[in-house]
């Protein structure tokens, strides 16, 4: 076996149509694109989203909700992983730092931490906002919520 001797296996390809070469060809004419109309012309292109006339999809379904610009979405930290970070870095403050540095957030993130778990480590937690459960059972396992502004 030569690479110049390589070829496709018989019947895997076909040749390309070869439209508008006259009529002797079959294919002369309107080129197999029918008669008249958008689709015959050159640089037609179909606009997005269009439906032969119909009304489209877009604009038959109604509009539903809204985005509130003024939401603050928070990152979502639980007690469970505060717990884990206590224990891999036997720190006493769990700062914004700390939690971005481990890859828990973001560096652009609000930190929100939840009560799911437990906490026994008695360390001082720094984040943007702590639901009631959370800080209860931070300070519970004598350790504190700071809020930072």
């Amino acid at each position: 076996m030569k690479l110049h001797t390589l070829k496709p296996n018989a019947g895997s390809t076909k040749s390309r149509k070869r439209v508008g070469r006259g009529q002797g060809s079959g294919r002369g004419g309107t080129s197999t694109r029918g008669h008249k109309g958008a689709k015959s012309r050159s640089g037609y292109s179909q606009k997005l989203g269009f439906e032969g006339g119909q009304m489209p999809l877009q604009r038959r379904v109604p509009k539903f909700g809204f985005k509130n610009p003024n939401r603050v979405a928070y990152k979502p930290i639980n007690l469970d992983a505060i717990q884990k970070l206590a224990d891999a870095s036997k720190e006493k403050n769990i700062t914004i730092e700390l939690l971005i540095a481990n890859g828990l957030a973001g560096k652009k993130d609000l930190i929100k931490v939840l009560g799911r778990g437990e906490i026994t480590a008695g360390v001082e937690v720094s984040a943007h906002a702590f639901s009631a459960t959370a800080s209860e059972l931070i300070e519970k396992a004598g350790g504190k919520a700071v809020v930072v502004g």
